[in-house]
């Protein structure tokens, strides 16, 4: 019994927790400024719109990423871009890493709407985004709202999963 109870608190902190000094719920979203990839200069919090915000920090090698972006596509049309904005900040991007490929063609490829970003970098280590994806909910006061917490799920389906059904939870309790 105490080995399930131990092995469960764990996986509880394991999905939950943020590392001391990490911008975290409860606290306010820095503001940035940023380019997407069509060239249009855009800045946060206006780019709320009075709307909460689904923000991922993502890079084209991303295994995590690219396993959690066609449960972001579904997050999007179920919601509605009326009620939710999509935040895509490509960051940490490797040309030369295993995976990799160009961000642009790989957002367009996606073909869903959001506000996507390109050279997130400076916005990345703004908000402690230190492992890729960086994953968490804006509310539309610019308040953050949930942020993903450190796992030991392999990249896949079953934590793209996990995860889409946290953001899930969050926008629910944020729209009520």
């Amino acid at each position: 019994m105490r080995k399930h109870i131990v092995a469960g608190t764990a996986l509880l902190l394991s999905l939950s927790a943020c590392a001391p000094g990490e911008l975290g719920q409860g606290d306010i979203a820095p503001p940035f400024e940023g380019t997407t990839f069509d060239g249009t200069r855009t800045s946060f919090p206006e780019l709320l719109d009075d709307k909460p915000a689904v923000v991922v920090f993502w890079a084209t090698w991303c295994s995590y990423c690219k396993a959690f972006m066609p449960y972001l596509r579904d997050i999007q049309a179920d919601y509605g871009a009326d009620r939710i904005n999509v935040v895509s900040i490509n960051a940490k991007e490797d040309s030369s890493a295993e995976g990799a490929s160009d961000p642009a063609a790989y957002v367009n490829d996606l073909d869903f709407p959001m506000i996507a970003i390109t050279a997130g970098d400076a916005i990345a280590r703004a908000y402690d985004v230190e492992y890729i994806p960086g994953l968490m909910i804006v509310g539309a006061d610019g308040v953050v709202a949930w942020r993903r917490g450190w796992t030991d799920l392999p990249a896949g389906d079953e934590v793209a999963r996990l995860w889409s059904i946290q953001v899930r939870q969050e926008l629910d309790r944020l729209l009520d």
